[in-house]
């Protein structure tokens, strides 16, 4: 019986090992056409190794249809650097703060100025805010030299003061003020067309943060009697008003002036 049982397991064995190759690579597809409803064989390496070959395949036919070209990877390395270029940096620093600071630095600058003006006796200037505006003062120069032709002029005409209007910038204390003559029309002095006044230290390159309104003032007063100043008697011409603009236009020009040529003290003779 023994021998009979052990007969019939070599004949299935022999069966087994000489079984029909097609017969068994039709029961592979018959797998392969069942993966979708059997999701255990998706993962299988039967069908790993079958996919694998028909890829590289495909690629071997068409090396350069399935290979992008070298132009349309670099035009979209461009669009993608224009892209970012294209967006803010967060890393620039936003200048919101520092104006902010520089307002700050400013104003605290001119209210301590202002509290100084107010407590000189001497009445040498008084100052008023243009409509309620800190950063631009209407300050009037009471005195100059007594001894001056400009002082007569003043008693003459009954000037009781000369009006002269400043605007500080914004980053006052570090740049200096326009200053420009409104009233009453002068000749000479160191005052030109529009009331521009001719001062180093009222430029970029003459001034100093360490100057005060009334530093500034005297200095004015001073250059006023020095440069002959009078006040214009002319038909006509002592009524024309000082204009913004021309002052403006006129400082301007004289900056550059004496930036290419320097400044030159005036002779002793002028005062």
């Amino acid at each position: 019986m023994a021998t009979l049982l052990r007969k019939i397991g070599l004949i299935r064995l022999h069966d087994r090992d000489t079984e029909d190759p097609k017969h068994h690579q039709g029961s592979l597809k018959g797998t392969k056409g069942n993966q979708k409803n059997n999701t255990k064989h998706c993962n299988t390496s039967n069908e790993t190794n079958i996919s694998t070959p028909e890829i590289k395949a495909k690629k071997f036919d068409h090396p350069v249809k399935d290979k992008p070209p070298v132009k349309d990877k670099q035009q979209g390395k461009d669009t993608k650097e224009k892209q970012q270029s294209s967006k803010p940096s967060s890393s620039i620093p936003s200048l919101a703060p520092h104006r902010q600071h520089c307002t700050q630095v400013r104003t605290r600058r001119l209210m301590k100025e202002l509290q100084e003006i107010r407590r000189l006796g001497d009445n040498f200037i008084t100052v008023e805010l243009m409509d309620d505006n800190l950063f631009e003062w209407n300050v009037k120069l009471h005195q100059v030299d007594k001894d001056s032709a400009l002082w007569q002029d003043m008693k003459e005409t009954n000037t009781e003061f000369i009006l002269l209007n400043v605007t500080f910038p914004d980053n006052f204390p570090f740049s200096p003020p326009f200053m420009r003559v409104l009233t009453p029309r002068l000749e000479n002095g160191y005052v030109l067309d529009g009331g521009a006044i001719c001062m180093e230290l009222l430029t970029p390159r003459g001034w100093s943060s360490a100057y005060t309104v009334e530093a500034v003032m005297r200095q004015f007063a001073a250059s006023l009697v020095k440069g002959q100043g009078r006040i214009c008697r002319k038909a006509g011409k002592s009524k024309k008003a000082f204009s913004r603009k021309e002052a403006e236009a006129t400082f301007k020009s004289l900056v550059k002036t004496h930036e290419k040529y320097g400044w030159v003290s005036p002779p002793v003779s002028d005062g």
